[in-house]
């Protein structure tokens, strides 16, 4: 049973399971198949939100004929090994990064950037192996590019995103800075409304919380920033 494709009467009961906010290793218990599998079921089909069940179903039936009629002798066994076990991690980190709050088809642009060998691809590249329109690739591209977790280059005509191994400092370092916007409002609104008030008291409450979470938040960046590039260099900690 463990190693059976998904009937439609499974899907149908992930559906439902996502509706209700059950988890996915509770969902994989009650149809009694490891979570990894219905993390990859999940993640392909949508996320945690835009998954439906019939949609899914016809996908897998499509992805089905799509592999039939490819040559097999194309892609030697022990390549295909090496292949399935990337496209298997691929699968897992997109499904962690939308179980966290990033939309599906964004995960899957950061996940193809992110473990491409150069750590960059161009939008022709992107929909290419994403099997998506250009439109849909910019959409996500703009999200990343807000929180610095892509750059971009251009090529002559055209432009090459990339992720580097500064992408996540830079990310957390936006997020720290939003954290000091967050400081900022929150002291203003306790000022208008008197800090003796109900309002004004939570108001000044979440000012310092995030006045404080930001500061940490900074120098814990800068901290691990160094520290990581000394190791990168092989320099003693």
């Amino acid at each position: 049973m463990p190693g059976d494709r998904l009937t439609a009467e499974q899907r149908r009961r992930i559906a439902e399971g996502l509706a209700a906010g059950r988890t996915y290793a509770e969902i994989a218990r009650r149809l009694g198949r490891p979570t990894s599998t219905v993390t990859r079921e999940i993640a392909r089909n949508g996320g945690p939100h835009a998954y439906r069940a019939a949609r899914a179903q016809l996908a897998t039936s499509w992805r089905a004929r799509r592999r039939k009629h490819s040559s097999p002798a194309t892609v030697p066994a022990a390549a295909d090994g090496v292949t399935s076990s990337v496209r298997e991690f691929e699968e897992q980190f997109v499904a962690l990064m939308i179980e966290t709050g990033m939309a599906p088809m964004t995960a899957r642009v950061f996940a193809a950037l992110f473990i491409s060998d150069g750590g960059s691809l161009t939008a022709a590249e992107l929909v290419h192996q994403l099997h998506v329109s250009p439109a849909t690739i910019s959409h996500a591209i703009r999200w990343l590019e807000q929180r610095e977790l892509v750059a971009r280059e251009r090529e002559a005509r055209r432009v090459r995103y990339i992720v580097d191994v500064d992408a996540w400092y830079r990310a957390w370092t936006a997020s720290a800075r939003a954290m000091v916007r967050w400081a900022n409002t929150a002291r203003q609104g306790a000022e208008i409304f008197g800090s003796h008030t109900p309002t004004g008291d939570r108001l000044h409450t979440t000012s310092q919380f995030f006045e404080y979470l930001g500061r940490d938040m900074t120098q814990a960046a800068e901290h691990w920033r160094q520290t990581l590039t000394r190791q990168r260099r092989g320099r003693p900690c």
